[in-house]
């Protein structure tokens, strides 16, 4: 990289932006305890103006927004969670059973927005460049955008959480969206109870984190 670009980033990204930001990575956290307030629509449009600014395949920008707003899709919803984590918890035993069932894995009746993800996999846009050999980055791409939303609603304050104990086919059914569309996330968005730095998980003491050095190979 040139020097006029290196200038232009330092000017750009300063030190202390570059620790804000590392905050923010650190600060984002799956929330699943929620306040009842609602949340501004134009602030919902806002975050999802902002999620959509992620990478895409072939810039195929595949990412389809389900607002689930009537209670009876969403009291279907939480049907189905409820039924999937009953499910969950036969494939655990004992003590770590216990410790399941004590865990808290979704908002759904307090979170004031439920949005639900999908991504369309034969997208017009992009013409199906780098889809080819993997068509599966149509996916990937929807997940980038999530992940865009998720620290752009941190910045705001509102939390999110990732609701993926569902039976996604029951889901589509119940959100009446194109067959071509494939179901990726169902996301809850309000103002949290409390925020932390460190994941609910770890709190509860299900799983820590793990080191750098377990994760990463060399060749």
């Amino acid at each position: 990289m040139c020097d006029a670009q290196l200038c232009l980033l330092d000017k750009m990204f300063t030190a202390e932006f570059r620790d804000q930001f590392d905050a923010l990575l650190r600060w984002r956290r799956d929330v699943r305890h929620f306040k009842s307030d609602p949340v501004a629509p134009e602030l919902l449009d806002h975050l999802l103006a902002q999620a959509m600014l992620a990478p895409s395949v072939g810039f195929s920008q595949p990412w389809r927004w389900v607002k689930v707003e009537t209670q009876a899709r969403r009291q279907t919803i939480l049907e189905n969670f409820s039924a999937a984590n009953l499910e969950a918890s036969t494939h655990y035993e004992g003590e770590q059973a216990e410790h399941y069932r004590r865990l808290k894995l979704a908002g759904l009746v307090e979170a004031p927005v439920h949005l639900a993800v999908f991504a369309d996999l034969d997208p017009v846009a992009g013409s199906g460049l780098g889809r080819r050999t993997m068509p599966e980055t149509a996916l990937w791409s929807v997940v980038m955008a999530i992940h865009t939303l998720w620290l752009a609603a941190r910045l705001e304050g509102i939390g999110l959480g990732w609701v993926s104990i569902l039976d996604p086919q029951a889901a589509q059914r119940c959100l009446e969206v194109p067959d071509e569309w494939s179901f990726v996330a169902y996301l809850c968005l309000g103002w949290p109870v409390e925020i932390s730095e460190q994941p609910l998980l770890e709190r509860e003491h299900w799983q820590e984190r793990l080191p750098l050095d377990e994760l990463v190979l060399k060749r």
